[in-house]
């Protein structure tokens, strides 16, 4: 306070020099790492970083720490690998781990893999920063967060969210899909979700696939049976049918490179259309089903009462 006297500030300062004798002999020093500040350009954060001094003592030391501009977020599909980037810099002869936070286990230490499960390891580059965890063919049970740890004291730790999704494919409009003979026809298969390189998708009539029909393209004609595939706002692929054929009849199947297929049936028909067929056949069995029931109800009553008939 400034109140106290003269012989109280001489206290405090006889003080401070024990505490900085004390630091200055490394039994007092600690550290720790905090973020820094979401308005703070990653240049200067860094430098901020490197710049650290150790605690007590004289000279300018550089502690480890993290690059936290790095994804720490990720998500991957069912199959796929996952890779979790953690760079670290002014290590010294400290080291880094991955540990799995849902059962606390050291996946690896160092370049050293620590756990039975062959689809993990760390990917360490020499004269590198990069600690990269790598998980091979992901499933829904690695999704959770894993933190990347360094052995200073006190340890610091850096945690990282992996989500594991499943994609699925999806054909356009209904699953049956009932068309003419000569008509055209065009099924369109999308897959929108995926964290990175989608792969392409297959289409089979049954189970024989389907091409763009290169016998058309060679003679210049527009090709009967075609597949247009692009890579606009996800994966989407056509399956285009010039003219239908009652052959081109069955269950059309989309399959992506990743993710779950989809399927659609097609009939092709000759003459009638489909949905007038569809109103004719049920029209036509509702009124068989009415005349049997209605003379089985007069043969129960007939039995029932003899009598009215005569009997």
């Amino acid at each position: 306070m400034c109140t106290a006297t003269g012989g109280f500030l001489q206290l405090s300062a006889l003080c401070f020099w024990i505490i900085a004798i004390a630091n200055s002999q490394g039994k007092l020093a600690t550290y720790t790492q905090t973020p820094p500040p979401s308005s703070t350009p990653p240049s200067v954060a860094r430098q901020a970083d490197r710049t650290s001094s150790a605690p007590g003592n004289g000279t300018d030391q550089l502690y480890p720490f993290f690059d936290y501009y790095v994804p720490r977020n990720i998500t991957t599909t069912i199959g796929q690998s996952a890779f979790l980037h953690c760079r670290t810099e002014n290590l010294n002869d400290k080291s880094v781990s991955w540990m799995r936070k849902r059962d606390l286990h050291i996946l690896t230490a160092g370049v050293l893999t620590y756990t039975s499960d062959q689809r993990f390891q760390v990917i360490h580059p020499d004269n590198s920063d990069n600690w990269t965890l790598l998980i091979k063919f992901a499933q829904p049970r690695d999704a959770g967060i894993y933190e990347c740890q360094v052995n200073t004291e006190p340890k610091m730790s850096l945690a990282f969210q992996l989500n594991v999704v499943e994609m699925r494919a999806r054909i356009c409009g209904p699953p049956e899909l009932y068309v003419k003979e000569d008509s055209e026809v065009n099924m369109r298969c999308e897959l929108s979700q995926g964290p990175h390189d989608l792969g392409t998708i297959f289409w089979y009539l049954g189970n024989v696939p389907v091409y763009t029909d290169q016998a058309s393209l060679q003679s210049i004609r527009q090709p009967r049976v075609s597949v247009h595939t692009e890579w606009v706002d996800g994966l989407k692929s056509t399956l285009h049918i010039a003219r239908a054929k009652l052959a081109d009849s069955g269950n059309y199947t989309c399959m992506p490179t990743f993710g779950q297929s989809a399927t659609i049936n097609v009939h092709v028909v000759n003459g009638e259309h489909p949905a007038a067929m569809q109103h004719g056949n049920r029209s036509a069995v509702s009124g068989q089903m009415t005349v049997h029931v209605l003379a089985l109800f007069s043969l129960v009553i007939m039995l029932s009462n003899p009598v009215l008939f005569g009997h």
